[in-house]
């Protein structure tokens, strides 16, 4: 029976209660000391580590501070009071050129490229000043009502508030591979920029250029943006029909004011061979009376004061035309004004071309007839004004050296019924002046 009882005692367990489990799984009082003598080891490990993790994460600090600092101290001009406003500005070299049109380059007063520049604004004086490394330069478009004319002093929250994005569904508001520079030695050149959409739109009306650093570039004192002056951008077909002040020889007569492109004026002249603002002067010296039959009725007294006017604005330039004959030679300027003439030998001045009349009107009407024929020659600039009287001293080149005194620009009325067109000469002309 004891070995019996023996056998059985392993399996005596599951009989016993729960609670007597229990009691038996709790941890031993070894096992509670050893693990008192392990938290008590690692709090004093960490109470160890504490000053040198301080010390180290002190001296980290302190060397990225001496490093964000340290670019004050390289150059004088930055030593600048915590409490003095910045006076560091970006400034345009020069004023734009205008008007301007989308889709044409944007240049300065000199036709140049745009230049931007850092200045010193500090004192009565604005001086050029630079900083010992390059900085990234952004050209934006702005509000033409930004700033206001009582503040002129903005922020950069304000500058940003006020840059003006394209339109919904358009290209970028300016184009150009030249829209983010960088600054060097003070100074950043921006090459070819234009617009790609009027100014029409937005509630000024106007647009305004401006440049900003690039915050990614530049971590120091505040350096206030560049404004340009207000202006308004047109669309580029506006500068297709745009008249030219002043207009050229060469430029295509519709550029003078009052005649249209392919308008009705544009047409009429064009169908009398005057194509150009020179083939139209030409004609308004020679034969006025002529130019305005021509233009016709629907051109009033008021229209054709507007048009003559813009048309002697035009630039002669230094172009002489010699026209030669046996026993003479006349020298023209570019619209068929006697400048000198050479007649038996003897020189005459403008005043003196009267008495020889009817002679000098032949001349002059086969002058104009063959006009494509004539000599050409580089003369001297004449800075009278067309169809007016003047006087000047000059010496004219000729078989005689001679010098002309005084000169007075004519007006010669002789072709008459569209004989200019078909090179006809007619037997009677009159002679007259045109103040």
């Amino acid at each position: 029976m004891a070995g019996k009882r023996f056998l059985e005692e392993p399996g005596s367990d599951l009989d016993q209660p729960h609670d007597q489990k229990r009691m038996r799984r709790r941890p031993s009082f070894a096992s509670v000391i050893g693990e008192a003598v392990m938290v008590n080891s690692l709090k004093n490990f960490c109470l160890a580590l504490e000053p040198m993790l301080r010390r180290v994460v002190n001296e980290e600090m302190e060397t990225n501070l001496r490093r964000s600092t340290s670019f004050l101290t390289r150059s004088p001009s930055l030593r600048i009071q915590s409490l003095e406003p910045s006076s560091l500005q970006l400034m345009f070299s020069k004023n734009l050129l205008l008007p301007i049109f989308t889709g044409s380059k944007i240049v300065d007063l000199d036709s140049s490229p745009l230049q931007i520049l850092l200045v010193d604004t500090r004192g009565d004086q604005v001086v050029s000043t630079y900083l010992p490394h390059p900085i990234k330069i952004e050209v934006v478009v702005l509000d033409g009502d930004f700033p206001s004319y009582d503040n002129r002093t903005w922020t950069s929250e304000e500058f940003n508030s006020n840059i003006v994005k394209e339109r919904k569904g358009k290209r970028p508001l300016l184009a150009g591979d030249c829209l983010s520079v960088t600054l060097r030695d003070g100074f950043a050149p921006i090459g070819e920029i234009e617009f790609t959409d009027n100014s029409s739109w937005v509630r000024s009306r106007k647009f305004r250029l401006g440049a900003r650093v690039v915050p990614e570039s530049y971590q120091g004192v505040r350096i206030r943006e560049a404004i340009t002056e207000a202006f308004v951008v047109k669309d580029h077909r506006g500068e297709l029909y745009k008249k030219h002040h002043p207009p050229m020889l060469q430029d295509e007569v519709w550029r003078l004011e009052k005649i249209g492109k392919d308008g009705a004026f544009h047409k009429k002249l064009a169908t009398a061979r005057i194509h150009t603002v020179q083939d139209f002067l030409k004609l308004s010296v020679v034969d006025p009376r002529r130019l305005r039959e021509i233009l016709g009725n629907g051109m009033s007294e008021k229209m054709w004061e507007v048009t003559i006017k813009h048309a002697r604005t035009c630039d002669l330039g230094n172009k002489h035309f010699v026209f030669r004959r046996p026993n003479c030679t006349i020298t023209f300027d570019p619209i068929c004004q006697i400048v000198h003439a050479v007649i038996d030998g003897n020189s005459y001045s403008s005043k003196e071309l009267p008495s020889k009349t009817g002679y000098i009107e032949t001349l002059v009407r086969h002058a104009y007839v063959e006009w494509n024929s004539l000599e050409e020659i580089v003369g001297i600039s004449s800075g009278i004004p067309l169809l007016t009287q003047g006087e000047l001293v000059d010496q004219y080149p000729n078989h005689h050296q001679s010098i002309v005194k005084s000169f007075q620009p004519l007006g010669y009325s002789i072709f008459d019924h569209g004989d200019v067109e078909m090179g006809n000469l007619p037997s009677s002309a009159h002679l007259g002046y045109n103040n």
